[in-house]
């Protein structure tokens, strides 16, 4: 497999190499946290830091197993290797999966000269004793999978990126795909999300049916990009599958794929009352691969709301603070907050070639009193064009930043 430099998350281990804090990595199974990790501790070796002074230790590894019950030993064992009077560096990679690793983390971070790193497939391994014992004391990077910049540099031939791009939106980013044959991705995303549900969700939290906490995912998956609640599961399940769930049992469904990293909850913020609404979020999900594996071909039926997923992961890896926007009976797709303080509206639309159309995704802008940047962004194959004010830019070149 071609081996993809992840730039930006190495830029930012880099830059926070040696600093006091420990460095979670978190992510969703599969995405490339180990490998970025993997990345890091080679770029040290090539620093001059020598081997020696690095540990890594990956607990999804049969031959770490004994240690997932003996969090003292597993302490005595890595500081007995490292000589301290240099700067050392543990990796521990799927921490969670040793009992009480909150101990064995802050007792690592309290000697001197160790730098350590963390990672985490859910998101309770800041939820969890960690984040409050180490509140001040740690920072966390989130992985997600490939972006279409990424993408693009797994192929040979990036003549047509408009179909490369249909092909990212078909099979989704996940780094481990790139190593098979067309007629396995299938079934290694469907390997893919049995290890999340199975390991993150069902036994963590000792659910046994199966049947409707898989009914309750394949409902958010078909409504990525709608506004949805608990209440809505609730009742669309006992009228189309004569399920009945209480509305509380949703919810915690719900919350355990938001915490998985399997999905992201999006809070709505009105434009008018300049406040968050506590109610019917959206909800999209980290990968369209996944999205796919549950709904077959009927997932290539919602394209307008495929391509807000991947303008949502896109703004996420850009750093921004995200919500949607509500004006009166209007929506913004998304407001965005960047890291400088600025703000920017943001509306996605597969196509706004009909006049209809445009008039349509124009009229959220229009109501906005501010003069912040209004973007919309489609897959219409034109110069960037501005009306009033708004900027019409094909959503190719916002990905890679053309």
């Amino acid at each position: 497999m071609k081996l993809i430099k992840r730039i930006d998350y190495m830029n930012k281990l880099i830059g926070l190499r040696d600093k006091n804090l420990i460095k979670v990595l978190t992510g969703v199974r599969r995405c490339g946290k180990s490998t970025v990790m993997q990345m890091f501790r080679d770029h040290l070796i090539a620093d001059g830091v020598d081997e020696t002074r690095i540990i890594f230790l990956n607990f999804e590894d049969f031959e770490n197993r004994k240690w997932l019950n003996d969090f003292e030993n597993l302490y005595y064992h890595i500081i007995n290797q490292l000589d301290l009077s240099k700067s050392c560096y543990v990796f521990l990679d799927e921490v969670q999966q040793v009992k009480e690793f909150e101990r064995l983390v802050d007792g690592l971070y309290v000697k001197s000269n160790i730098d350590v790193y963390i990672t985490g497939s859910n998101a309770y391994l800041l939820s969890s004793e960690l984040g409050t014992l180490l509140t001040g004391r740690y920072i966390s990077i989130h992985i997600l999978p490939f972006s279409f910049k990424e993408f693009l540099l797994m192929h040979t031939d990036t003549s047509r990126t408009d179909l490369l791009f249909a092909k990212y939106i078909d099979t989704g980013g996940m780094p481990g795909i790139f190593e098979l044959p067309e007629d396995s991705i299938n079934n290694y995303i469907q390997d893919v999300i049995q290890s999340i549900i199975q390991k993150d969700v069902l036994v963590r939290n000792k659910w046994r049916n199966e049947d409707h906490f898989y009914k309750t995912t394949t409902f958010l998956f078909d409504s990525i990009g709608s506004i949805i609640s608990p209440k809505k599961i609730t009742n669309t399940l006992k009228t189309n599958n004569r399920i009945s769930l209480s509305h509380n049992t949703v919810e915690n469904y719900i919350n355990a794929l938001v915490e998985s990293f399997m999905f992201y909850k999006v809070k709505r913020f009105d434009l008018r009352g300049k406040g968050l609404l506590l109610t019917q979020e959206k909800y999209y999900t980290v990968d369209l691969g996944l999205k796919k594996n549950f709904l077959g071909d009927k997932s290539n039926l919602d394209l307008g709301h495929n391509l807000e997923n991947v303008v949502f992961l896109e703004l996420l890896r850009r750093g921004t603070q995200v919500n949607i926007g509500k004006s009166g009976n209007t929506e913004i797709d998304f407001i965005v907050r960047k890291p400088d303080g600025d703000r920017e509206y943001i509306q996605v639309a597969w196509t706004a070639k009909e006049q209809s159309t445009f008039e349509r995704e124009m009229r959220p802008f229009e109501l906005i009193r501010d003069f912040n940047r209004r973007i919309l962004l489609t897959t219409d194959v034109e110069p960037v064009t501005t009306y009033r004010g708004i900027q019409k830019i094909n959503v190719i070149d916002w990905l890679l930043g053309n």
